[in-house]
């Protein structure tokens, strides 16, 4: 089941496996719970229709009125495609209790409704209930074998082991679902997060990134500021490989992660997109705020010495935005992230180890605008605004240099 977080009826988040009330596992898990119900409904009519196994008289009623109601309790779940952990619970509970209705309505409950029937409530109740429901089933379960088997085994002694062998069984194998519904749990965790982390960094990854962007938009937009994007280069990186081989590249990679990790605010997200190229994403008031933050970076950068005692240092490019609604958050990151990037080549033509900010091109001058007095015409084509952030640098674009 999904590992996410849903919120139940009490407001509380219940565990992975349990039902929640939306997503496609969910549906899926509603669904398979209105089979087994409409499953033991059918058995239940079908055993009405051969003789000699349920009983006569209010027997047959009763009998006929259980397999009703597990015929009803399907429909809720077929229409809405979605159960919570309360609902799933009383699913359960009336599924122990039309085992002990079906077992007190047949003639031979050992040989028409055997314990054994228990073993999908058990089932269902190990998967997707927590701990403190799953021990109600436990503690349920030898009490509906006890009275379903109570005419079939006249001796105490004899009722006893038959009960405690049953129900030892099927409460053996609940807690071994649940043990298992654990590990799996566990496992997607583990895999979950290491799909969002860079293997070599553990710094978030181009994925995360992603993943990420819907909400930083959103909460830009609720507060009324800008999403700054980051880019940094490493400058050199490929010498420190050529020179002295990718284990010290990798060392100054993991060095140059942990001093970031450590400079950038709690708020904002670091992520290695590849190679030596990583991307810091958060939010801020005005392009001085993103400045600051740029100039923290670099210095922190410079200021890192790798394990073999190597240094690097960075080039990094600043663009902001201004969130709108119904803009798509993913093709608005990777608009912003190219326009911190053409910045980034920008401070490295400049000379390396310095920050610039993106600046659009202004619009190409008319005839009209020619002829104006010095001073009062529009920049020559192709000339960036001067970059915006406080002691950065930037020059006008040129081919690039991807060291």
């Amino acid at each position: 089941m999904s590992s996410a977080r849903l919120l139940d009826h009490d407001g509380t988040a219940p565990s992975p496996g349990a039902l929640g009330t939306g997503g496609t596992e969910h549906c899926a898990a509603a669904l398979t719970l209105a089979v087994l119900l409409l499953a033991g409904g059918a058995a239940g009519l079908v055993e009405l229709a051969l003789d000699g196994v349920v009983r006569d008289g209010v027997a047959r009623w009763t009998h006929a009125a259980a397999a009703a109601a597990l015929l009803l309790a399907a429909v809720p779940l077929l229409v809405r495609r979605r159960a919570g952990l309360w609902q799933t619970s009383g699913l359960v509970l009336l599924g122990d209790l039309a085992y002990v209705v079906a077992a007190l309505c047949t003639e031979d409950p050992v040989r028409y409704a055997p314990p054994l029937v228990l073993l999908v409530p058990s089932v269902v109740a190990a998967w997707f209930l927590r701990p403190w429901m799953l021990a109600v089933h436990l503690v349920v379960t030898p009490v509906a074998c006890w009275i379903a088997l109570a005419d079939s085994h006249p001796g105490a002694v004899a009722l006893a082991v038959q009960v405690g062998v049953h129900a030892g069984v099927l409460d053996l194998a609940a807690v071994a679902v649940l043990v298992l519904r654990r590990r799996m749990e566990r496992l997607l965790v583990e895999t979950e997060a290491l799909s969002h982390r860079d293997p070599l960094t553990g710094l978030a990854n181009r994925r995360q990134l992603v993943d990420q962007a819907p909400r930083t938009w959103r909460q830009a937009r609720r507060a009324g500021l800008r999403v700054a994007a980051m880019v940094l280069d490493l400058d050199h990186f490929k010498q420190v490989n050529d020179v002295h081989g990718h284990a010290a590249g990798d060392a100054v990679l993991r060095a140059v992660a942990a001093a970031l990790a450590a400079t950038v605010r709690p708020s904002d997200l670091l992520a290695r997109v590849g190679g030596e190229e990583l991307v810091v994403l958060g939010l801020v008031g005005d392009p001085t705020e993103a400045g600051r933050l740029a100039e923290r970076l670099r210095h922190a950068v410079s200021a890192t010495r790798s394990a073999y005692g190597h240094a690097v240092t960075a080039s990094i490019g600043v663009a902001l935005t201004n969130p709108v609604d119904g803009e798509d958050a993913t093709d608005a990151l990777w608009r912003l992230v190219d326009r911190a990037d053409a910045a980034m080549y920008e401070a490295k033509q400049a000379g390396r180890d310095r920050v610039a900010a993106f600046s659009p091109p202004r619009p190409r001058a008319t005839p009209t605008d020619e002829h104006l007095p010095s001073g009062h015409g529009r920049p020559a084509p192709g000339r960036l605004d001067p970059p915006t952030v406080p002691g950065t640098a930037g020059s006008p674009p040129v081919p690039r240099d991807p060291h």
